[in-house]
């Protein structure tokens, strides 16, 4: 009996043998003259090589905004909708794919400067959501009546639906 060889190939996809990170390009505006960007100033000064070193993929500008507050803008690939087999590297570059997002640190230290970078940098493009419910209660242990279905046991809602006659 021979042995049979297959022969498809997988898609390459975002964690599979390797993996993109979804931010492209971080933006740090900054004023010379503002208290408020005391912290900008001292994080782009003592803490941005090491933040540099640590993500090469990622581009860094820095741009001064006279009488402006500080502001971090992150450009990330946008995500597409279309097939895989229209990819193509020069739409990464395009600024009609890239979505943006922008955080305030004005009066911030620059270890909380740092935070808000990497909160960027990690991030994706899809909108930050607010999780509703508060806290999420989990217990390690099953519950004594079991996962309750509207199909199980006497009495359920869907018995009475029937035609009566």
């Amino acid at each position: 009996m021979p042995v049979k060889v297959l022969t498809a190939t997988s898609v390459a996809r975002n964690g599979v043998g390797a993996f993109i990170l979804q931010c492209k390009r971080l933006d740090f505006h900054y004023c010379d003259w503002a208290g408020s960007s005391k912290g900008m100033n001292q994080f782009l000064t003592h803490t941005l090589p090491a933040f540099t070193a640590v993500s090469p993929t990622t581009e860094i500008h820095i741009s001064p905004r006279p009488r402006a507050h500080p502001v971090i803008r992150a450009h990330y690939i946008a995500p597409t909708p279309s097939s895989p087999s229209t990819f193509s590297p020069q739409s990464l570059s395009s600024s009609a794919n890239t979505v943006t997002k922008a955080i305030c640190v004005r009066n911030l230290s620059k270890e909380q400067i740092l935070q808000k970078a990497e909160l960027l940098r990690d991030g994706n493009a899809a909108k930050n959501r607010r999780v509703k419910g508060g806290r999420v209660v989990r217990s390690e242990n099953e519950s004594v009546r079991g996962v309750w279905s509207p199909m199980h046991g006497v009495g359920s809602p869907l018995e009475g639906m029937g035609r009566k006659g």
